[in-house]
This record gives structure tokens, sequence and C-alpha cells, in this order.
């Protein structure tokens, strides 16, 4: 799904007076030039969430963020193991304390449709974690790692071409 359009296909839409107000309300406040950035915005995400939903094999990638409580109980703990469990998926982490002893962490993720949503319900099932969300886009990450010719074994993308290159990994 690209952001680039390489054409414009007009759309003429009729909204009833008190939703179309808010739709101007929010494309000033968010400064944009047009409301038509603002639905293309809001189309792309509708068309992100439908894919994840119609083909769950399908990779996505995107970012969790969480708000939980860690004052009480093991949350810190049993956060990291969800998260060890699912190893593939989970690219990196960021954690921030916020006040009152809570905590602010957002996953970089990727993978398929079907386990981010095992993740994210994993995830809210741990008591104190209070809000989570899934951001998801059919943009991949590239690949971190390729495969070498030596069954089970992998080598980075600048090991590969160093190699080639007849220099000693």
């Amino acid at each position: 799904m690209s952001t680039e359009p390489t054409s414009l296909a007009r759309l003429s839409m009729s909204l009833p007076a008190e939703l179309f107000r808010q739709l101007d309300v929010m494309v000033e406040e968010r400064g944009l030039p047009s409301r038509s950035q603002l639905i293309a915005e809001l189309i792309r995400h509708a068309l992100v969430e439908h894919e994840a939903m119609t083909r769950p094999d399908d990779l996505l990638a995107g970012t969790i963020t969480l708000v939980y409580r860690g004052d009480r109980g093991r949350v810190r703990q049993q956060l990291a193991q969800t998260q060890s469990e699912y190893l593939k998926e989970v690219i990196s982490s960021q954690h921030v304390f916020l006040e009152d002893d809570q905590s602010l962490e957002v996953l970089l993720v990727q993978g398929p449709a079907t386990r981010l949503k095992e993740l994210c319900d994993a995830l809210r099932s741990i008591r104190n974690v209070h809000q989570l969300q899934l951001v998801t886009t059919t943009a991949l990450l590239p690949p971190l790692h390729e495969q070498d010719d030596v069954p089970g074994t992998q080598t980075t993308a600048a090991t590969k071409r160093t190699s080639d290159k007849g220099i000693a990994a």
C-alpha cells in the first residue's frame, strides 16, 4: 500500500453538518492544508485495520503502546516474560517512568497480524495494565538478518557484504 499517490481520484461525499464541522476543526487543529489529506489518513488507518482482520497471516509492522502501574505485584517481570515469548515479533522496547508509579512502554513490533493480536491479548491480561493500543502499517521493516547458504546460520547484511569482497568477517 503506497502512501504516495501516482494519480488522484475525486470523491464527493455528504456528511451530517456537525460531523463536517468537527472534521474542519480537526483539519485546522492539525494544521493540515485540506480535508482531503485528513480523510486520506483516516482511510489508510481503516484499510490497515481491515487488512489485519481479513488477512490475518499478512505481515504488519507497528507499535504497541502500554500504560501500566508498576507499584503492585510483578507487572514489569510479567511484561518482560510475555515479550520474551514473542521474540520474533518484538523488535525493541522503550520504557519511561511516569508520575504516580505509572510507566509508559512502547514496543516496536512486526509479524503476522494474528501473532500481534495474540501478543496484545497476552499483555492486556496482565494485571495493572491500564491502557494498550496497537497501531500497525503494512509497510515493513527491512530484514534484520539475511540467511546464509549454511543451514541454521545467519549473517548480517554487512557481514555478508564484507565476506563477499573476500575479507574475513
